[in-house]
């Protein structure tokens, strides 16, 4: 089933509900694939990458929000942008473990033969390429530094 069917889906189940802060982060996916399919140069349906990219984003967004409320002593804030995110994250592919995306630094870093953080970018690209949806820039990046420092 399509993202856009299962957003729908899972719209229509949270008007039943009543639940608020569901229908709120699914309604902003869709703004967000809407956009995205309305941009100059934007073919009429997006790839499955492409709706990944928008979901992460999404997700991002939240937690970040949420953060800085965190930071101002603003949990009242933060706990509906944390139960948006969550609701996004269903979408999602489930994360792997930190230990899982290490693994995959390092054997990646062995493949291209990266010895210095001069080959940080490319290691950076083929790993967020090869776990993309399951792990998030800021964790890849963590864990290449370690293994290339």
């Amino acid at each position: 089933m399509s993202l856009e069917k299962q957003l729908m889906e899972q719209m229509k189940a949270a008007m039943k509900s009543k639940d608020a802060v569901a229908l709120q982060a699914l309604r902003s996916i869709k703004s967000a694939i809407l956009l995205a399919k309305t941009e100059n140069g934007a073919a009429n349906e997006l790839t499955e990458d492409q709706e990944m990219k928008i979901l992460q984003k999404q997700v991002k967004q939240r937690k970040d929000s949420a953060a800085v409320f965190v930071e101002q002593g603003r949990q009242d804030l933060a706990d509906p942008e944390l139960a948006e995110a969550a609701i996004i994250e269903q979408f999602l592919p489930e994360a792997l473990s930190d230990e899982e995306i290490e693994k995959v630094v390092v054997e990646t870093i062995a493949k291209v033969g990266a010895t210095s953080m001069k080959d940080m970018g490319k290691v950076m690209g083929i790993v967020s390429k090869q776990l993309a949806g399951q792990a998030d820039g800021k964790t890849i990046s963590t864990f290449v530094k370690k293994n290339l420092g």
